[in-house]
């Protein structure tokens, strides 16, 4: 595939995918991987882009959803507390690629399976939680994001769907700030600031952030777009089997 069609087929990928991120809370940089990798980006430039991205895109997506609900203060302490640091940690780790690419595509199952509500949305608290419990969760998610170049919202939000933490809006605005917090520290400690990124992708960044932005306007406000979403579930779940088994 020519250069040019590559940028153009980003022009439009990137938007959409931060717009249905955005949607739910996320920053997206799952996606953003995804694609830059199966398009053969250099593999130093990925990750940065995704996390510049995914600190923007999340930032907005927080803001929006800050709005339409009760931010759940007390659990987020708890989990950045411990994920910040790890987040660190994970970003100063260089992975070999063959594995990279192998360990994304299994966490490009969480959000295919988020876009299709197979996690189950608890309406009570299912487990009460324990002092040591967000500790735990942030320190492990904080430590896998840092390594991939994500910021964990694709794993945090079912886990605290599922046990029934805090209501959907509640976990999109926690699972929005986590992401900003972890990409932040991700970020830091991998050096990407001494990374020279391609200028198509300093390009396509403003697209993004906008998509991001509608996407988190109206995931927060108006209404929700199955048709596209499962169209995006489908792509998730091709490039997940692509790169587990590549």
């Amino acid at each position: 595939m020519s250069t040019e069609y590559v940028f153009i087929l980003l022009c439009i990928a990137m938007p959409l995918v931060a717009f249905l991120y955005a949607s739910v809370g996320h920053g997206g940089a799952s996606s953003y991987l995804m694609l830059l990798t199966l398009l053969n980006f250099a593999p130093e430039q990925i990750r940065p882009t995704a996390l510049i991205l995914n600190m923007f895109v999340s930032l907005i997506a927080f803001l929006s959803y800050r709005k339409a609900c009760v931010f759940p203060q007390k659990l987020f302490l708890a989990l950045v507390i411990f994920s910040i640091p790890a987040a660190f940690i994970g970003g100063t780790i260089q992975m070999d690629t063959v594995l990279y690419k192998k360990i994304l595509g299994f966490l490009l199952l969480f959000p295919a399976l988020r876009f299709l509500n197979v996690f189950p949305v608890a309406n009570k608290i299912k487990i009460e939680r324990q002092w040591w419990m967000a500790p735990l969760l942030g320190i492990s998610i904080g430590l896998v994001s840092g390594m991939i170049g994500i910021g964990g919202g694709i794993i945090l939000s079912p886990v605290i769907l599922m046990l029934g933490w805090a209501a959907m809006k509640e976990t999109a605005a926690l699972s929005a700030l986590f992401i900003f917090v972890n990409s932040v520290a991700g970020f830091l400690g991998s050096k990407a600031m001494g990374i020279q990124i391609d200028a198509a992708l300093w390009l396509l960044m403003p697209l993004t952030i906008a998509g991001g932005a509608l996407g988190a306007y109206y995931g927060a406000h108006r209404f929700n777009v199955k048709i596209i979403k499962y169209a995006l579930t489908l792509v998730l779940f091709i490039a997940s089997i692509k790169l587990i088994w590549t």
